[in-house]
């Protein structure tokens, strides 16, 4: 086909590399949660000051300037806990590059796209593969005028890219400009500022294998006993010995929570993290540790036990099962969630779905799921689909990143591995191929169910335009091709074709078709009667129109 852009190869997605589990504080006493927060705004304010004097390094950051911050903070708390905070500065920093990085790649998709549209001549229709000139003089000038914006704009992001300035708010921007508008949020300044102090606290440490328990700052023993070790401007506030503070409750992780008493039983690093839901006025602590790197199983092991094809869209998971030829086998089967709502109701329906994908894929013994490795950041921009609003909100709306990394832990539980393969033509070829076949009066197919047999068979490195599976081509290897798709022969030519010259069997006798001679005919091959009139003259199908010719026979 003529314009296909090359597929990139599919591959195995490496596991999950760190684990976190979360288990509420519960029951704390007003004393408890006087030191809780003294401690989060101590701490908190030296992470603020940290990140300033991370920013204004820039790139002239060095190994030196890490370690001249860290002892800046050693004088007010600890070294442990000025490395916790240098450490979150630095992702903290990090991340904003990356955001940055996608910003200027997003607004330089849309300068392409206008200048694109902007040299069609005005009402030129456009293509599938690009979009056409603008409708109207007036609408070409506003875009004129957009177009200048943008880059103006991708100017300014670029100098800032290659200065090594960043725009960092601690606490988040989004609720930083929440405080504009209090009435739509449905907040009070009150509950507002409470929420804003509360992102900014920093109650966090690193664990430290070899150390008790894994973590000398924040100690979680065996039978649940929380305490912080407390920064020196707050040692007086201890309740134990060595500047100490126990907090009354006791923590049981109901998930992973083996896993944890094992480490910390080895005495091996996890690092905790403790903070406030202000919307539901509940302390929690988070524990993580890091998993060794494991070695993903190779491609052809994934693929040995058959793979579940799986199209990602706004609104449902469509999965289909495949055998390791590429056949489908069985039913589409669709998963459904609901991605409005607040940020949590998303992540819940994200899991619900993706647990009942993972659990069907085990019921049906697979080995592997494939997955699209979609990635829309040039997709978004309002400059390629214009006034398609509703599209530009659908793509907004799949959920690409939280999918990735849900899945693939996820799936790493239960001994699941993900194949990732190219988008590229997945729907159109899923749709023009395999939907129609697959229609049944029972068996109702969409262009999204069709399109997770073709992400199916890309992963299992089947092409998705070629129906005929290994099991017909053994067939050609035994001196057989498979038969042509008509049902005549006076249009296709015979129905089991001549084997090439190479072709291994291609000499040797086949056996018949069944265990007598057809009706009529004697085993010595003489006929017992003559056929009669109507019998030579009607169109009926017969066993032996499948019967081959000796491959000697030349008549």
């Amino acid at each position: 086909m003529g314009g296909v852009r090359e597929l990139a190869g599919s591959f195995v997605v490496p596991g999950p590399c760190g684990v976190a589990v979360r288990d509420r504080l519960g029951h704390l006493t007003s004393q408890d949660e006087m030191v809780l927060r003294a401690v989060g705004e101590h701490q908190g304010a030296l992470a603020s000051r940290d990140l300033k004097a991370r920013c204004a390094d820039g790139l002239e950051h060095s190994a030196q300037t890490w370690a001249a911050r860290k002892r800046e903070l050693t004088k007010e708390s600890s070294s442990r806990i000025a490395g916790a905070i240098t450490k979150a500065t630095q992702d903290q920093w990090a991340l904003a590059r990356r955001c940055q990085a996608a910003h200027i790649q997003t607004l330089a998709a849309g300068i392409k796209m206008l200048r694109h549209r902007l040299s069609l001549p005005i009402g030129e229709k456009g293509t599938k593969r690009a979009a056409g000139g603008y409708r109207s003089k007036s609408e070409w000038f506003r875009k004129s005028r957009r177009l200048a914006m943008l880059e103006a704009r991708h100017t300014a992001a670029v100098a800032e890219w290659q200065a090594g300035r960043v725009r960092v708010v601690r606490g988040g921007r989004r609720l930083f400009n929440t405080r504009h508008h209090l009435a739509e949020a449905r907040l009070t300044e009150g509950q507002w500022r409470q929420r804003w102090d509360a992102e900014r606290w920093f109650i966090a440490a690193d664990g430290e294998s070899g150390k008790r328990f894994g973590n000398e700052t924040i100690r979680v023993t065996p039978d649940g006993e929380v305490s912080i070790k407390l920064p020196a401007p707050l040692a007086h506030l201890a309740n134990t010995r060595h500047g100490r503070y126990v907090l009354t409750t006791r923590i049981a992780f109901a998930h992973r929570g083996a896993e944890w008493a094992d480490r910390i039983a080895a005495n091996r690093a996890v690092a905790y993290r403790i903070h406030l839901d202000t919307g539901r006025d509940r302390w929690y602590l988070t524990a993580s540790w890091q998993r060794p790197a494991v070695q993903t199983i190779p491609l052809e092991t994934a693929r040995a036990r058959g793979m579940i094809g799986v199209d990602t869209n706004a609104d449902h998971f469509a999965a289909y099962r495949l055998d390791r030829h590429g056949n489908p086998i069985g039913d589409p089967h669709r998963f459904g969630f609901d991605l409005h709502g607040t940020a949590g109701h998303r992540d819940a329906q994200i899991r619900h779905a993706l647990t009942r994908l993972i659990h069907w894929a085990v019921r049906a013994g697979v080995a592997a799921i494939g997955i699209e490795d979609l990635d829309f950041t040039t997709e978004k921009t309002r400059e390629k689909h214009g006034r398609r609003k509703r599209f530009r909100q659908l793509i907004s709306g799949i959920p690409t990143g939280r999918l990735k990394a849900r899945l693939v832990s996820m799936a790493a539980e239960h001994g699941l591995s993900v194949v990732a393969v190219d988008p590229a033509y997945t729907s159109r070829w899923g749709g023009q191929h395999w939907q129609k076949p697959l229609t049944t009066s029972h068996r109702k197919m969409s262009r999204h169910d069709a399109a997770g047999i073709a992400i199916g068979r890309r992963a299992l490195g089947h092409p998705v335009r070629d129906g005929v599976s290994p099991a017909r081509t053994e067939l050609r290897a035994w001196g057989r091709t498979a038969p042509p798709p008509h049902d005549r022969s006076d249009r296709a030519g015979h129905r089991t074709v001549q084997a090439g010259s190479g072709a291994r069997g291609r000499e040797g006798t086949r056996p018949p078709t069944t265990d007598h001679a057809p009706r009529g005919v004697s085993p010595s091959g003489t006929r017992t009667r003559e056929p009669s009139a109507s019998n030579t003259v009607r169109d009926a199908p017969s066993t032996q129109q499948w019967v081959q010719d000796s491959l000697t026979h030349t008549g």
